[in-house]
């Protein structure tokens, strides 16, 4: 076994995922750091300890002083015992190993038994900003830095979390000093404009074509239907006979849980790749699985493709071919290519070579690999006619366990299963497993490109062997990378537990990234399929950032979306110099280039946003003041304050105002959102919740916390404002919805909730949720206006 085998090996014992592995391995000053460490510590799967290696690895990857290296081993050592348990004891006990002359010992450098609780962070945060009051009060929001680095340097916090630091102190900051607002703003000099070319246009972002990806990179460059390698050339003269030359692709999800973003990828590749190419995709439910699979998510699935826009050729299941299946099962017995199994799953584990969850040892053949073909069709049968319990016995394919590749160590072909099937009933008593079932499904299908993600890569091998050694078609394998968003997590289990514990509202909290929940949040179709298409098709995974996926939906909201105005915390305003029943109506378009438009009323009595309003501000605050007049969107003339309405508890109830109409118009500093007061008109708008919601996790990868995930939730994630108003002009974006329907936009259907979508002016783009009801409308903050928005 090679050095870099061993690694694996070792890593693959620590809980490393393939990819975690393949991304130590490719640096090799870590990975011959890491492969030191572990020779000298022993961990079994342990996520946050394997973390805290692999950085001390990462720091010490270029030390090479002997009592260094030496001090390095008890730094391991201590992180093995979990006495070091967080990345600051870590950074400590590095520098403390790099110090050759220290005279602590690594417990007293790392802090080892000393806990500080997020209760003893609040209290030194509080004293504090308590003994700095005068100064922040004076530099406000820019103190920020400096606070941080201040409360980084008190002894009391040396081995907090600090994770903890900026949460509490944003939360204490903002009960001294209220919401952040114009005095808070960084201004930025402006560039020096450079001379513009004759014929320049203004910067637009890049649009890329919707086929574009069909016609480079990794799907333009596969086959031609029919150059697909064949074992025996008739069956392809089959397949083209049966195909007409067509290309034929599948959709074969697991129905045992939600699609998530990183299915929106596979899906417009399968179906896309079809369409583009004149071709037929099915979609082909896995269901081999009786004991996971629920109507739930066959319903779900097949919704989600119809919203992408996606038709199906046809939509199959593998169930559909359980007796073709087992009559190929028996013809591989029969031709020495399979034999039934008693070996347990631990057994059968040992016998590969793998021991405590790693590969590596000796492989062995099964006891039973030899027997003849009539007896293992005999035991085949008994097998299927439910001689057997489950895990009494197997049919294994008989492939090389001498091959390098674990994917032809003898895979099981077929199980014993004591559970009905949702469409079999108990007509079965064994079902075949995904190995067996996927690559001779995609040739009793004639699948002309299998199209899959690199993970299948070690499969592809396991699958020509097995479409080869039945003698039937084989269709070609590729496989491209995976679509990732970072600052989320995607496997089922880890959302199982998040909607278990209560974190969020279910599989669809909008705060998620699976297809459900991105569908509930408002996220077009449209903007999932422009989004994979910019990304491409390659073999390397694509590790996309939450806020770049989230400013290209923004980039195609802007251009889809109507325009309405919109108050989140609403104050009254009473234009003192308007008659009572005055009435009056501004034209206003739903957007640049939309030629649709509503009539807005205009009265006495409307609302703006409490946040537009300061009694006295700075000259940097550009809204409403008892000195400044402010432009109100579409009306003619200002408004200027007269009187401060306030309740007993000194809160703002309404703000008196007199209409500029009778001086010469002078240009605001800026224009504000409003909505009218107009009971004929249906306006207000009343909105029972708006929910606002920002990252659920904080960092960037929620696993890589020493802690655990669930340690890396953020604090508010979700705001629910319950006062706000919106427009009348609501009603008619809700009866036009959706909005913008054609090629490339999915298909939404009419009166759905989140179709129903606008741009709040000012304050961001928003759909209703499915809790609205006729009597209380809900809505969703998709994305803000901008990545960092700041109102001026």
């Amino acid at each position: 076994m090679t050095d870099v085998e061993a690694l694996s090996v070792k890593l693959e014992h620590l809980g490393f995922a393939e990819p975690k592995i393949k991304e130590v391995l490719k640096n090799k000053k870590v990975a011959a750091a890491f492969n030191d460490i572990l020779n000298v510590v022993s961990v079994g799967k342990d996520e946050k300890r394997a973390a805290l290696l692999h950085n001390l690895a990462s720091s010490s990857k270029d030390a090479k002083d002997e009592s260094v290296l030496k001090k390095r081993n008890e730094v391991a050592a201590a992180i093995a015992d979990s006495r070091i348990k967080t990345n600051v004891q870590l950074d400590a006990a590095w520098k403390w190993a790099q110090d050759l002359h220290s005279g602590e010992s690594l417990d007293q450098a790392a802090g080892v038994g000393i806990e500080v609780t997020r209760d003893d962070v609040e209290r030194e945060i509080a004293a504090y900003i308590a003994a700095n009051k005068a100064q922040l009060e004076e530099e406000r929001y820019k103190a920020l830095p400096g606070v941080m680095v201040a409360a980084k340097k008190i002894d009391a916090l040396k081995w907090a979390n600090p994770a903890d630091f900026k949460p509490v102190i944003d939360e204490q900051l903002k009960a001294l000093l209220g919401p952040k607002d114009e005095r808070d703003l960084v201004k930025k000099k402006a560039p020096k404009a450079k001379p513009a070319a004759k014929d320049a246009k203004k910067d637009e972002p890049e649009k890329v074509s919707a086929t574009a990806m069909f016609t480079s990179g990794f799907l333009g460059n596969l086959h031609k239907t029919g150059e697909n390698p064949q074992a025996n050339m008739e069956r392809m003269a089959e397949h083209l006979k049966a195909t007409k030359g067509q290309v034929f692709t599948r959709f074969p999800p697991e129905p045992n849980g939600y699609l998530h973003i990183g299915h929106s990828k596979a899906i417009t590749v399968n179906f896309g790749y079809a369409q583009f190419n004149k071709g037929k995709c099915y979609l082909r439910f896995d269901d081999t699985n009786p004991e996971a699979e629920e109507e739930r998510f066959f319903t779900s699935i097949r919704e989600t493709i119809e919203w992408l826009g996606f038709e199906p050729y046809k939509v199959t299941y593998s169930s559909d071919y359980f007796q073709e299946l087992y009559d190929l099962a028996e013809k591989l017995i029969e031709c020495g290519g399979a034999f039934v199994c008693h070996q347990t799953a631990e057994e059968m584990k040992a016998s590969r070579g793998v021991t405590d969850g790693a590969r590596g040892g000796e492989r062995v053949p099964s006891p039973w690999r030899n027997r003849t073909v009539e007896e293992n069709l005999t035991e085949f049968r008994k097998m299927r006619d439910g001689h057997y319990k489950p895990g009494e016995a197997v049919l294994r394919m008989k492939q090389d366990l001498n091959n390098p590749n674990p994917q032809m160590w003898d895979l099981v072909a077929y199980r014993v299963l004591n559970a009905p099937h949702h469409r079999t009933a108990d007509k079965w008593k064994i079902y075949p497993t995904y190995d067996f079932t996927h690559c001779l499904v995609d040739s009793l299908e004639n699948i002309s490109h299998s199209l899959c993600t690199t993970e299948f890569y070690l499969s592809r091998e396991s699958y020509e062997w097995l479409c080869d050694a039945v003698d039937v078609y084989r269709p070609a394998q590729r496989e491209y990378g995976r679509l990732n968003i970072t600052g989320t997590v995607l496997s089922k289990r880890k959302i199982a537990k998040l909607v278990s514990e209560g974190h969020v509202r279910g599989w669809d909290d909008p705060r998620l990234f699976t297809l459900v929940a991105i569908r509930r949040r408002g996220i077009p179709p449209g903007a999932i399929l422009n989004f994979v298409s910019t990304l491409g098709v390659t073999t390397a995974e694509s590790n996309i950032q939450h806020s770049r996926f989230e400013n290209n939906v923004r980039k195609y909201l802007e251009d889809t979306t109507p325009r309405l105005m919109m108050v989140l915390d609403p104050v009254k305003v009473t234009i003192e110099n308007l008659p009572e029943d005055h009435f009056e109506e501004f034209d206003m378009p739903f957007g640049k280039n939309d030629e649709r438009s509503r009539k807005v009323p205009f009265t006495r009595e409307l609302y703006i946003d409490r946040s537009d309003f300061e009694e006295s501000a700075g000259k940097e605050f550009f809204r409403l003041t008892a000195s400044q007049p402010v432009g109100l969107l579409k009306v003619p003339h200002n408004i200027s304050l007269k009187e401060v309405k306030k309740d007993a508890a000194g809160n703002i109830t309404e703000l008196v105002c007199h209409l500029d109409n009778d001086i010469p118009f002078k240009k605001p500093k800026t224009y504000i959102q409003w909505v009218p007061e107009c009971a004929a008109k249906k306006s207000p708008v009343k909105i029972a919740e708006t929910r606002v919601f920002k990252q659920l996790f904080k960092s960037e990868n929620p696993q890589g916390n020493p802690d655990g995930y669930l340690a890396d939730l953020a604090e508010e994630s979700e705001v629910v404002h319950k006062h706000a108003l919106v427009e009348p002009g609501f009603y008619d974006v809700k009866e036009n919805s959706p909005w913008v329907t054609g090629e490339h936009t999915g298909k939404e259907k009419k009166g759905s909730p989140e179709s129903v979508r606008f741009q709040a002016l000012r304050v961001g783009y928003f759909c209703m949720d499915k809790d609205s009801t006729e009597d209380a409308i809900v809505l969703n903050q998709i994305v803000s206006l901008k990545e960092d928005n700041q109102k001026k």
